[in-house]
């Protein structure tokens, strides 16, 4: 690939819209129930079809879902989700750190109510921070650091020596089931799990007389894994513009710029874009929102935020990109309020695209359109393509 590369002054934008696959609920899935007149001119210009991001049937996270888009085998690039969020907040880590990502929950006799502990405000997450950051501050030899994230989500470092990453995550990944315990997956991994069940039943005494968040799930340990610099690997000066930790730190792992201020609104991302506009060739740009409506099973908002993304489509249109492409990291369908399966919609669009005419951007119309179904770690070389980024293969 890096033999190919054509360096030229084409701009490309990738828009990840977050779980925005869905699964029909009357008849309609919440694309093709959404009035979204911005998308569907835009459609009619483009390629469409439906991305894959591990495989056929595997269900990703959003950190296979994001690696994959960006150019690499989720299969063989594993990043877990707790070097991810702690990347995205700015902390620093060696390779004798573990980090963790944490959830605030709910736990009411023996079981877990609210895995997010209904979604407690990010101000709170501080509070709670702290106040375990007071309370425990070593175990065994190793130190314990807690760091908040957005809503009820956190990371917690752990710095000593000998942790490993193969325990069981505490998480059932469903309201009304008892946490698991952080058991060794591997006999090397003793001395972590049982670090970790001391932090939980800690924890637990220090939150025994909060109302909702009075316990926490632990999931994605992780170490700093090595990972081929995105900008090199395609030469290409790019940024990341993310409101949430997770994405931003996935962004950094791989080598790309990242935009160290917070966002309020999704119009505040797009003005970040604009004002950086200049100054790079690839943008990568993410939009959560959509996945959390998906999560929480509420259909109409997430149709109502398909719908606001297509209002401030034509914002981002006037930039004038050489290559546009809209895609998500995986569906999310308020049906199943969890992450799925199935194959995430798919939108490429530059002067060099064939258009398909009048049509409705949604499941079926990608599921008809050009480009089919495909892996989606084949992204970058389409975007590539089309924005004339890479040189005839062969004689």
């Amino acid at each position: 690939m890096k033999e190919l590369i054509n360096k030229n002054e084409n701009k490309i934008l990738l828009v990840v819209l977050d779980g925005l696959g869905g699964l029909p609920v009357n008849g309609k899935t919440e694309l093709e129930t959404a009035n979204t007149p911005n998308l569907d001119e835009l459609a009619g210009k483009s390629e469409l079809g439906l991305t894959i991001a591990v495989d056929y049937g595997i269900t990703p996270g959003s950190g296979p879902g994001h690696l994959a888009l960006f150019g690499y085998n989720p299969l063989k690039v594993i990043i877990g989700r707790g070097v991810l969020e702690a990347l995205g907040l700015g902390l620093t880590l060696d390779e004798d750190t573990l980090a963790i990502r944490g959830n605030f929950a709910t736990y009411r006799d023996g079981k877990i109510i609210s895995r997010r502990a209904g979604r407690i405000s990010s101000e709170e997450n501080k509070r709670l921070c702290a106040k375990l950051n007071n309370a425990i501050k070593t175990i065994h030899d190793c130190q314990i650091e807690f760091y908040p994230g957005i809503e009820h989500r956190f990371v917690i470092l752990i710095r000593g020596e000998d942790l490993q990453e193969e325990i069981m995550e505490t998480d059932p990944q469903k309201d009304g089931l008892p946490p698991y315990l952080p058991e060794a997956l591997s006999l090397k991994s003793k001395k972590t799990s049982e670090i970790l069940k001391i932090l939980i039943e800690k924890g637990a005494e220090v939150l025994e007389d909060e109302e909702e968040a009075n316990y926490f799930l632990l999931r994605g340990y992780s170490k700093l894994p090595k990972v081929e610099n995105f900008c090199e690997k395609y030469q290409l000066k790019s940024l990341a513009i993310a409101a949430y930790p997770m994405y931003k730190g996935i962004a950094s792992l791989i080598g790309m710029e990242t935009v160290n201020r917070s966002f309020n609104s999704w119009q505040e991302e797009i003005a970040e874009l604009k004002n950086n506009y200049q100054n790079y060739e690839f943008f990568y740009l993410h939009f959560k929102e959509i996945d959390t409506a998906g999560e929480d099973g509420n259909f109409e908002k997430k149709v109502f935020l398909i719908e606001k993304f297509d209002s401030l489509l034509p914002e981002i249109l006037k930039l004038n990109f050489s290559v546009i492409a809209i895609a998500s990291d995986h569906s999310t369908p308020a049906l199943l309020k969890s992450h799925s399966w199935h194959p995430s919609p798919f939108l490429l669009y530059s002067k060099f695209s064939r258009s398909c005419g009048k049509i409705k951007f949604c499941e079926k119309s990608c599921q008809k359109g050009s480009l089919g179904i495909f892996k989606a770690k084949k992204v970058m070389n389409l975007l590539l393509a089309y924005s004339q980024r890479l040189k005839k293969y062969g004689a």
